[in-house]
């Protein structure tokens, strides 16, 4: 009883949630920051099924405010 365009949109949704488990954070500075490689494929899929810019996910999965 979903209409097409919806189910779309959650399959989008889960295969980006899916990508980000799959993410391979690296700590630096014995555990005090990480980093994400910028060629990462999973942040690539991930920002691309939601339309988020790389860099700036990047960059919010490592930093808190």
């Amino acid at each position: 009883g979903v209409k097409d365009s919806h189910q779309m949109t959650i399959f989008r949704i889960i295969a980006a949630i899916l990508h980000l488990g799959n993410l391979e954070i690296q700590a630096e500075r014995d555990g005090d920051a990480c980093s994400i490689p910028s060629e990462d494929e999973h942040l690539n899929n991930f920002c691309g099924l939601l339309g988020l810019e790389h860099s700036q996910m990047q960059h919010w999965l490592c930093h808190r405010k």
